[in-house]
């Protein structure tokens, strides 16, 4: 039975189901009332961040956004933009007089200024395509940024004998590329993306890049305006090793493109230093496992030298961004769930700034943040807790102030769940594992309540103390909710993520079940009332788990890999999940890739299993979902399969199609509480 989600069915399930008589604890329909912050930039002299506010539209059930600016001394907030629609990429000209964004303003992606003593605002593109990696250049009379360039095609059938005036069926469509179909963007039409720049008084755009390449992402200019550096994938066999990008230099008065990196593996986020003379970009030496340390690369263009600033470094570096004397950079990195932030000198040691950049993702508590240095090395940050969605804060001579409490209306009466993280040596080989326990709201210890175990995807990701609305949701319904990061997290180094190398799903289900331990070891748990849920490698995870043991009550698998082998074969991603994944193609490895397949382990299920996947996913396609819910038919299981129509992999995108995840999972284990 198809069981999908209208308005209608989700307004009686947001009653009946998740109904609270305490008014002040989180509910379905105060997802709406959220709002959070992100995409910063930073006045040079540090008295000024610029930000987009992010909040969503009740209407037309979509996230719509507005830049915003608040005074880092008087924390006085002002609107830049309003509107129902989308304005996000602020990036300040040079001068510091004008700000560029772009705007959904006018129904289709375009770029706009806006002259910041005036007021006044001119869109200054008319672009066919969204534009995107926004930036000025060093004079600022121009903005350069990427865009998709369609490619012709022709059909290389053409059926005769159609007469004038005739109806015949919809031509049949020809697919002869590697990646031709992208998780949220459906089919895709054949094309590149290039680099672009456009007067910023308004004109028509230049392109300065060509050729079947994608090109995008992070662009530097030199020190004089007259080359720009970027990263892209330009091999010939570019379609089968998709993480081998070098960093290259384009002269503009003559657009000749020159490979500056040439090493197997991804070279990123170029960036010159103030002064001209270093660069610095990202990357590491591919060895095709399933995770590996980012480095911090600076290059002296004067003598060539290249030298890895992080090489005794046990963490990814993430963005990156030079000091103004040019005498080092500030980099964040995640660290046991946290995201931070460190200043790495040319040479010396690095010093950490801040780790309490917070999350920007608020449907379920993923680690990340953005951060932005003024010229004296003020830094404004994302800051979230798990409490509040992501504010706008400054970290000035090592203390931290928030400057905007976006939430404080939405969530200042309510009463959430508390969280406390928790560290414990797994049952498999006393590896330590860090968890975070989300207690409800009245939380007595002397009582017995419910327990969810909540996994996250990836699976090399990372949960930790930042705020969640899937969790809240949970905790609000009188749940004790655990959240955990397993062997094969990232966060803790290069061992702990390669302990699932070729190895997954395997005693990252140990780590888990060590977790659940606990806390019934603590006395205040039902162990008649034990749920487990997750999503993407969450759900692989899942449905692995009710393969293992019966010890859950009900489980809900959202998105997630039953076989392999079938997703190799329809992922978007496909030649990196083969070659990174496993040690070969599947039918060279059938066996290895069938003993990590959930699907082996159907016949020991007996856990009640509801499925849930949106239908335009095309990362953890549904035919996933649809090959465990009919296994589970078969074995006689109770089982369900909902499917959110029109969701991607990442389901939650509309706030209604979080509100009916949560109410689904919810209405299930309640239907199998004992």
């Amino acid at each position: 039975m198809k069981l999908i989600a209208p308005a209608a069915l989700l307004t009686s399930l947001c009653f009946s189901v998740l109904a609270n008589d305490n008014l002040q604890t989180f509910q379905l329909e105060n997802v709406f009332d959220l709002e959070y912050a992100n995409q910063i930039e930073m006045t040079n002299d540090g008295k000024t961040v610029y930000f987009v506010r992010n909040r969503m539209d009740i209407k037309s059930d979509s996230k719509v956004s507005n830049i915003w600016s608040v005074d880092s001394s008087s924390k006085q907030l002002q609107p830049l933009t309003s509107g129902v629609h989308m304005d996000y990429s602020p990036v300040l000209s040079p001068d510091q007089s004008r700000l560029a964004f772009i705007s959904t303003r006018d129904g289709s992606s375009q770029i706009y200024v806006k002259w910041l003593k005036t007021g006044a605002v001119a869109k200054i593109s008319n672009l066919t395509q969204s534009p995107s990696s926004l930036q000025w250049s060093p004079n600022g009379r121009q903005l350069l940024f990427s865009q998709f360039v369609p490619s012709k095609v022709s059909s290389p059938i053409n059926l005769p004998g159609k007469p004038e005036g005739a109806s015949w069926a919809e031509p049949a469509k020809f697919i002869d590329d590697v990646y031709y179909r992208a998780d949220g963007g459906g089919y895709t039409k054949p094309g590149f993306r290039h680099l672009f720049t456009i007067e910023a008084n308004g004109g028509n755009a230049r392109q300065l890049t060509s050729g079947d390449f994608d090109h995008g992402g992070p662009v530097s200019f030199s020190e004089d305006g007259n080359s720009l550096y970027f990263s892209a994938n330009r091999h010939a066999d570019f379609k089968l090793k998709p993480t081998n990008s070098e960093i290259y230099q384009l002269t503009l008065n003559d657009l000749q493109i020159t490979a500056l990196t040439d090493r197997e593996g991804p070279d990123q986020q170029p960036q010159i230093s103030p002064d001209g003379r270093y660069l610095a970009y990202t990357g590491y030496d591919d060895k095709r496992t399933n995770y590996e340390n980012t480095q911090l690369y600076i290059r002296d263009l004067k003598s060539g030298d290249t030298t890895s600033l992080t090489a005794d470094f046990d963490r990814s570096v993430e963005q990156i961004k030079w000091a103004d004397n040019s005498r080092g950079l500030y980099f964040s990195y995640a660290s046991e769930g946290q995201t931070a932030l460190a200043y790495q000198p040319r040479s010396g040691k690095r010093k950490v700034i801040t780790q309490k950049i917070g999350s920007v993702s608020f449907g379920r508590p993923y680690s990340g943040g953005d951060f932005d240095i003024s010229d004296d090395g003020d830094v404004a940050i994302t800051l979230a807790d798990t409490q509040r969605p992501a504010d706008i804060a400054i970290v000035k001579n090592g203390k931290t102030q928030r400057l905007t409490k976006l939430n404080d209306d939405a969530l200042g009466n309510k009463q959430l769940a508390k969280v406390e993280e928790i560290w414990l040596k797994s049952s498999y080989d006393d590896l330590p594992i860090q968890g975070w326990v989300a207690y409800p709201p009245g939380f007595d210890s002397s009582k017995k309540y419910p327990l969810i175990l909540e996994i996250h995807g990836g699976p090399v990701a990372n949960y930790g103390p930042h705020f969640s609305a899937e969790i809240q949701l949970f905790a609000a319904k009188g749940n004790v909710v655990l959240y955990m990061n397993p062997r094969g997290s990232d966060s803790y180094g290069k061992e702990f993520a390669q302990t699932i190398h070729h190895n997954y799903p395997s005693n990252d289900f140990d780590d888990l079940m060590t977790g659940v331990d606990a806390l019934i070891g603590k006395g205040f748990i039902d162990q008649s009332k034990l749920f487990v849920t997750g999503g993407s490698g969450g759900g692989v995870l899942t449905a692995w788990i009710v393969g293992h043991t019966d010890r859950f009550s009900a489980a809900v698998v959202a998105k997630p890999v039953i076989n392999w082998i079938s997703f190799v074969l329809t992922a978007d991603f496909y030649p990196f999940f083969a070659d990174y994944w496993f040690p070969g193609k599947p039918w060279d490895h059938i066996e290895h890739y069938m003993k990590r397949s959930p699907i082996s382990y159907v016949g020991n299920v007996k856990t009640p299993t509801m499925l849930l996947t949106g239908e335009a996913d095309y990362r953890t396609p549904i035919s996933e979902t649809e090959q465990f819910y009919q296994a589970l038919k078969l074995q006689g299981v109770d089982t369900a399969m909902v499917r959110i129509p029109d969701a991607s992999h990442g389901i939650t995108k509309r706030p209604s199609n979080l509100m009916a995840k949560v109410a689904y999972i919810q209405w299930w284990f309640d239907k199998h509480s004992k």
